[in-house]
């Protein structure tokens, strides 16, 4: 039995197909973990849903923000843009049962076991892991209820507020969560995100710095895997962190993680 953790397939199907062929994926005994954006921009988002749909008792998967864009479209309270790839899914037969098993996938998974834990953009550095596992499972609440969830959604896109407070409530509270573990990439001295950046990670805004790198940073006893960030080049600064997404659907690779042992393995995308 192998375990693989594998960045952002984004709907490019023929490329996650590949992997899989390449880490002879055996649904009898090897579990997949997923950093999230299943789907969005590339070729085949419902291809590789119904795929991730028919492997779900081999797949833990986190929610991305492409993933949290195509529910919040399905529920009404959010409009496709001009490069998404959701159409099929949105017009599918099968439409509501895949929606409806991916708005029931979480925010972060903790493997212990394999002195891990996962989350689409990383860990909030001034966060504990306790703190980050009880935010996460507010957000995973919410989804469970239909009428918060349409709420949820109707509230969800915007960068503000840009840091953690405690006071925070309802539809502000839900947005800053869900901003930290699906955007996050730059934050200040105070721990605020900066989401207007297109994340090169050589080129900070001024007063800020990758999520890693941030000088109290709360070690959570866990190597963080995620993905989100394609610019990173599957690397970072940090030896705790493990940077997933090798930019699939720009042409780069896709790239699988044995947690048992720490090989790479790595398909084409061009």
């Amino acid at each position: 039995m192998s375990t693989y953790a594998i960045g952002d397939i984004q709907g490019c199907l023929g490329p996650f197909e590949a992997l899989l062929e390449r880490i002879h994926f055996n649904a009898d005994r090897d579990q997949l973990v997923l950093a999230g954006d299943l789907v969005n921009r590339g070729p085949d988002s419902l291809g590789t849903l119904r795929l991730l749909h028919d492997l779900r008792d081999n797949v833990l998967t986190v929610l991305g923000n492409h993933d949290l864009h195509l529910l919040a479209v399905a529920h009404g309270q959010a409009r496709a843009r001009g490069k998404d790839t959701l159409t099929p899914i949105l017009e599918a037969e099968d439409r509501h049962t895949l929606l409806d098993w991916l708005q029931r996938q979480p925010l972060l998974i903790d493997l212990p076991e394999f002195n891990a834990v996962m989350s689409h953009a990383g860990m909030p550095p001034l966060w504990s892991l306790e703190q980050a596992h009880e935010r996460a499972g507010e957000i995973t609440a919410v989804l469970a209820d239909g009428e918060r969830a349409r709420t949820f959604f109707a509230h969800m896109y915007g960068n503000e507020p840009a840091g953690w407070r405690d006071d925070l409530q309802g539809p502000e509270r839900w947005r800053v969560i869900t901003n930290h573990f699906t955007r996050m990439r730059f934050v200040n001295d105070a721990g605020d995100l900066d989401l207007g950046s297109k994340g090169e990670a050589e080129q900070p805004p001024e007063g800020y710095m990758p999520w890693f790198e941030h000088p109290r940073r709360r070690h959570v006893g866990r190597r963080v895997l995620f993905g989100h960030w394609a610019a990173l080049g599957g690397r970072a600064s940090a030896n705790d962190v493990v940077p997933l997404d090798t930019g699939c659907v720009w042409g780069g690779r896709l790239t699988a993680l044995r947690l048992e042992d720490g090989q790479r393995i790595t398909c084409e995308c061009a």
